[in-house]
């Protein structure tokens, strides 16, 4: 794996806490770490709750530092709101791991278990337009067939031929050692957002 010509900025949990900094104005952030939540009103509130969340990582050793919660409902009327045309609901769940080392086992662990919590926690039926399940690993050092296979990844499925909507994995990885961002297809403006953030900003010229 090659060394990126950029550096990163940020220390990986200097990162970590500026990532969750930023998704606080869109999205619920709910902390397994110790940090402070922070969850406004409203959502899905379905799948395990927080202290269920924590016994999990706890048992199984997931390297889960948040999930972040994000909520869209769009609607059009005709007149008033009892004649409604359409309604748009799009959901993300959004889960940060760190670790200092992302191996392949881990990435599996990790990836199945995103799968399954957000499964549970999405709300699919008239209406439910996609979500999301995202997942973005920090790490100090990862072995290139685990970039790879995180480039490759792909999980898909749609709901009712699609009338009810579809769900989408994106992923992304951030690898602090070599100072490098990679991301499968569907989580590709997810890396590109973090670059923005992690790599140093160039001086300008005088």
């Amino acid at each position: 794996m090659h060394r990126s010509k950029k550096v990163f900025s940020l220390t990986r949990s200097q990162a970590c806490e500026t990532l969750l900094r930023v998704y606080k104005s869109y999205y619920n952030i709910h902390r397994f770490d110790g940090g402070e939540s922070a969850i406004r009103e409203g959502g899905a509130g379905k799948g395990r709750t927080d202290e269920e969340v924590i016994e999990a990582v706890e048992q199984n050793d997931y390297p889960l530092i948040s999930r972040c919660d994000f909520f869209e409902h769009s609607q059009k009327y005709v007149i008033s709101r009892k004649a409604e045309l359409w309604s748009a609901d799009r959901e993300e769940f959004l889960y940060l791991f760190s670790m200092p080392e992302l191996t392949m086992d881990l990435f599996k662990k990790c990836r199945d278990y995103v799968y399954n919590d957000g499964m549970d926690r999405m709300n699919v039926g008239p209406g439910h337009m996609y979500t999301y399940l995202t997942a973005i690993f920090l790490c100090d050092s990862c072995d290139a067939d685990v970039i790879r296979t995180v480039k490759k990844t792909r999980i898909y499925k749609s709901f009712h031929f699609s009338l009810h909507g579809w769900m989408d994995y994106h992923n992304v990885v951030a690898v602090f050692d070599d100072s490098i961002i990679d991301s499968n297809f569907s989580g590709k403006s997810s890396a590109k957002f973090m670059k923005k953030i992690f790599y140093h900003k160039k001086e300008k010229e005088s």
